[in-house]
C-alpha cells in the first residue's frame, strides 16, 4: 500500500496515528509485535484492519463477522475486543432498510378476468403492457416508482416518480404511455392481483 499512497495519507482516511503506525511496525520488525509469530496487534494496528475490512465490505459486518474475517485473515485476537473497540469508535453494520408494502393482496375489490393467461409474448408492439410499482430509497426518503411496460419490445413506455402512493402514480404513468404511443384499440393493460396500497 506504501507504494500507492502516502502512510500519512493511509493513516487518515483510517484514522489511526501515524506515530502509532510506525511504533507498530517498528515493534514487528523487531519481532515484539503482530503478526504470524504470535504476537499481539496494538489497539491502533487492530483498528486499522478493522477499518480497511469495513471500508472493503461496504460497512455489511458487525462485529461477529470483523472477528470471523480478522480469523481468515491471520490476525489472531478475541471477540471481545473486537466487539469493544468497533463499539468504542462508532463501527458498526448498516441497518438492512425498512420493507415497504405497495401492494396488499389480501382485499376484497373485484379482481378484473386475466385475459392474459400467462401468454406474455405479444406479437406486435403496443398489444400487451404491463405495470407495477416499486420504491427506491433515497437520502431524502422513499420514492415511489409505477412503471408501463410494452411486453413486445421490453420498452418502458411510460413511468411516475413521486414521494407518495397516491393515485396519480399509477394514473400519470399510464397516461405518459398512452400519450406516447396513442395505441389502438384491443390494448391490454395487466398487472398483477394485488391493489397497490394507494391513497385517493
Amino acid at each position: 500500500m506504501r507504494r500507492c499512497y502516502p502512510v500519512s495519507l493511509a493513516c487518515e482516511v483510517l484514522e489511526v496515528s501515524a506515530s502509532g503506525y510506525f511504533n507498530w511496525l517498528r515493534r514487528r520488525e523487531e519481532g515484539h509485535g503482530s503478526g504470524g509469530s504470535g504476537g499481539r496487534y496494538s489497539d491502533e494496528a487492530l483498528l486499522a484492519h478493522i477499518r480497511a475490512i469495513h471500508a472493503e465490505v461496504k460497512s455489511e459486518y458487525g462485529w461477529p463477522r470483523m472477528h470471523k474475517e480478522l480469523l481468515a485473515r491471520g490476525i489472531r485476537v478475541g471477540k471481545d475486543r473486537v466487539r469493544k473497540l468497533m463499539k468504542q469508535h462508532g463501527i458498526r453494520a448498516k441497518t438492512k432498510r425498512k420493507f415497504v408494502v405497495t401492494t396488499d393482496s389480501q382485499h376484497n375489490l373485484p379482481v378484473a378476468p386475466d385475459w392474459v393467461q400467462r401468454r406474455f409474448n405479444p406479437e406486435a408492439p403496443d398489444q400487451l403492457w404491463s405495470g407495477d410499482i416499486t420504491y427506491i430509497h433515497t437520502e431524502e426518503g422513499w420514492l415511489y416508482l409505477a412503471a408501463v411496460i410494452d411486453l413486445f419490445s421490453r420498452q418502458v413506455v411510460g413511468w411516475s416518480l413521486q414521494p407518495h402512493m397516491q393515485a396519480s402514480l399509477v394514473k400519470d404513468a399510464l397516461a405518459m404511455a398512452w400519450w406516447r404511443r396513442q395505441p389502438q384499440p384491443g390494448l391490454i393493460f395487466h398487472s398483477d392481483r394485488g391493489s397497490p396500497v394507494l391513497q385517493p
